[in-house]
């Protein structure tokens, strides 16, 4: 394939998930379903967010609801459908939009559980660094960095995994990985 090939292909992209995002503002949802795994849009690095408008806006306040309504304490746009690097989070005083999010440092170690509504908020032990900070737009396009410990800290690192495509899951090792995804089969086998 040759540059102007996959320039093409990248400019197509940005228009599906453009029509995507339309199409969602359009039908007025509020509370979106939540994307599972093994959903092909989990897997995919986010588009970059390009427009910072009202549309963006209405997006935003949908993930909150969505992120309210299913008990989270983040979401990220993969996890509705939309193959965008997005995400909001409410975790431990820390309320924040996150668009084109990047960790930009880390320090220590924390082992804690770990979980995700894209698999059935199945959990499993995994480490992740204790401290992190984030490089990221808010909802006016501003950019910002954000330092956060512990549970925000984790929460910071899943979000932009997940705008990365990757879930936390493909952060284990093969065993726990096939515990966790068997737990997630069975239960949406009793639904």
């Amino acid at each position: 394939m040759d540059n102007a090939d996959f320039i093409f292909n990248d400019f197509i992209r940005v228009i599906r998930v453009n029509q995507r995002l339309k199409k969602l503002i359009e039908t007025k949802m509020s509370v979106h379903k939540i994307t599972e795994y093994p959903a092909k849009v989990l897997g995919e690095v986010g588009e970059p967010v390009t427009e910072f408008d009202e549309e963006l806006k209405t997006l935003i306040v949908d993930m909150f609801e969505t992120m309210y309504a299913e008990e989270g304490v983040g979401l990220a746009a993969p996890q509705i459908g939309l193959s965008l690097r997005l995400f909001v989070m409410d975790c431990a005083g820390i309320k924040l939009v996150a668009a084109n999010p990047e960790i930009i440092s880390t320090e220590g170690e924390q082992d804690g559980e770990e979980g995700c509504l894209s698999v059935g908020r199945v959990h499993a032990k995994l480490v992740r660094a204790k401290r992190a900070t984030l490089r990221a737009q808010d909802v006016k396009g501003e950019w910002y960095e954000h330092t956060a410990e512990d549970l925000a800290a984790r929460c910071f690192q899943h979000e932009t995994d997940h705008c990365d495509g990757t879930l936390f899951i493909n952060r284990l090792t093969p065993l726990k990985r096939d515990m966790v995804k068997k737990k997630f089969q069975k239960m949406k086998k009793w639904r």
